[in-house]
């Protein structure tokens, strides 16, 4: 059912994110629909084949092995068959802000990202508990849905910036045009990313909520996990994340531009990590009452 629902997801993304390129498109330049429709479905096949190399450029991202990073690969070695997933690829980030995320539009083709900073911060039980977060989502088959979001965001914010200034710099000589064109460029500039950006939001929280549960089945330690959110948070407000992109930002396990506050918040891509740790602890406790039977049947046995 969570496949289903989350193909279904996928499916209305690239059409709202079709639209609104084409939308912004015909808006600026009525006599390119035909160009922006032809460049709304390179943008599909793009994101959908591509969003995980596509995102991994863009946070400079180098994959390693069991040589170069060996607990590292342990521990997801040892979480993904916990799982019941494929081993995904891992790959760290040069950054000192601590974060991670996955990504990859299918379980086969998965990756999970972490920076240097995360694996510095974190002891072995909080990082083991993040990394279970993260298969988490590759096993809910969510991954391509954000995948898809950042990197069509990230595509369409940048056509909207070169429509925009190809409005405002050229087209008509008329004064009355240039103006209008101007204003409709200013328009396209400010909309577009906000509307990719109220996307993301719909899709962005309720999967942070379900892959925290899931992932403190797999490590089998839903307080590890929130002792790890509670410290990335508090990292975040001061280590500034030198590779992030707002496009992008919904992807990791924390928002890596520090917890929103008052109306920002509603426009925030992650739940307030205050509510998720409160979820993590109440799994922490109703799981310390369980009996041993009910903890291993819900574990797979393990």
């Amino acid at each position: 059912m969570i496949a289903f629902r989350n193909q279904l997801k996928t499916i209305v993304l690239l059409g709202v994110m079709s639209a609104l390129l084409v939308g912004l498109g015909v808006l600026v330049a009525p006599g390119y629909l035909y160009l922006f429709a032809a460049l709304a479905l390179a943008m599909n096949l793009a994101a959908y084949f591509f969003s995980d190399r596509i995102v991994l450029r863009m946070h400079g991202a180098r994959e390693v092995g069991p040589r170069q990073a060996p607990e590292l690969f342990a521990m997801v070695e040892e979480l993904a068959a916990r799982a019941g997933i494929p081993e995904p690829r891992v790959f760290v980030i040069p950054e000192e802000q601590p974060n991670a995320f996955a990504t990859g539009r299918n379980p086969k083709h998965a990756v999970v990202a972490v920076t240097e900073g995360i694996v510095r911060l974190l002891d072995r039980r909080e990082l083991r508990g993040v990394l279970a977060h993260e298969l988490a989502h590759i096993k809910n088959r969510d991954i391509l849905i954000a995948s898809l979001a950042a990197a069509a965001a990230s595509l369409i914010t940048y056509v909207a910036h070169a429509v925009s200034l190809g409005a405002l710099f050229g087209g008509s000589h008329d004064s009355d045009g240039e103006s209008s064109s101007a204003g409709q460029g200013l328009l396209v500039a400010l909309v577009a990313p906000l509307a990719a950006t109220l996307v993301q939001l719909g899709i962005s929280r309720s999967r942070e909520f379900l892959a925290d549960a899931s992932g403190a089945e797999t490590c089998g330690d839903p307080e590890a996990l929130a002792s790890a959110l509670v410290k990335l948070e508090r990292a975040s407000e001061v280590v500034p994340a030198s590779q992030a992109r707002p496009a992008t930002a919904s992807l990791f396990i924390v928002n890596p531009f520090g917890p929103m506050e008052t109306v920002a918040r509603w426009f925030s891509t992650h739940p307030s990590t205050a509510q998720r740790v409160r979820r993590l602890r109440a799994l922490a406790e109703e799981r310390a009452f369980r009996p041993r039977w009910q903890r291993e049947l819900a574990s797979g046995g393990r």
